[in-house]
């Protein structure tokens, strides 16, 4: 019918196809990319960067979007990875790299692009979580994210619940 919205094309796991996805999307996953080997691999951000401009399909992501996460999230990981660990039920250290790197996204996200609503934070986090994290990391980003959502976004997410739109 006209006006009526399509769901989004999915993979095997429940994530989105690479068809469905906006520049924002794919730039969050090039920086994903690009924050596992700062993780994995304790590569600088200039490397890393330089690597991931390099893969296929980086034309299609939102450049200035993938610099802000990719130099915020190394630059401030002392300071994300403090809001992050009294969430967590286990050592930093034992958390997948794929899922801290993704709750660095979530979490600067909330700090920085206040223009991104704190819900589509969690779903885009959540999207990265099972397309390219552990069986069930998406749930674990989903709790922590969750958890920070009424500190770093108070305002919008009280908004959100007392209008109905999210869980008190």
């Amino acid at each position: 019918m006209a006006g009526e919205r399509k769901a989004p094309a999915r993979t095997a796991t429940g994530a989105r196809k690479a068809s469905a996805k906006s520049t924002r999307s794919r730039a969050r996953e090039f920086a994903l990319q690009a924050l596992y080997q700062h993780l994995v691999g304790r590569n600088d951000a200039a490397s890393v960067d330089q690597f991931t401009r390099g893969l296929a399909g980086f034309h299609k992501a939102d450049s200035v979007h993938y610099d802000a996460l990719l130099h915020g999230c190394i630059e401030q990981a002392p300071a994300l990875d403090a809001l992050i660990e009294p969430l967590l039920d286990r050592k930093l250290a034992e958390i997948s790299p794929i899922e801290h790197a993704v709750m660095w996204i979530g979490t600067w996200e909330f700090q920085h692009a206040v223009d991104v609503p704190w819900r589509v934070v969690i779903n885009e986090c959540i999207e990265l979580a099972k397309e390219f994290g552990g069986t069930d990391g998406h749930k674990y980003v989903n709790a922590v994210l969750n958890g920070l959502a009424p500190t770093l976004r108070a305002t919008e997410v009280e908004h959100d619940r007392a209008s109905g739109k999210a869980r008190p």
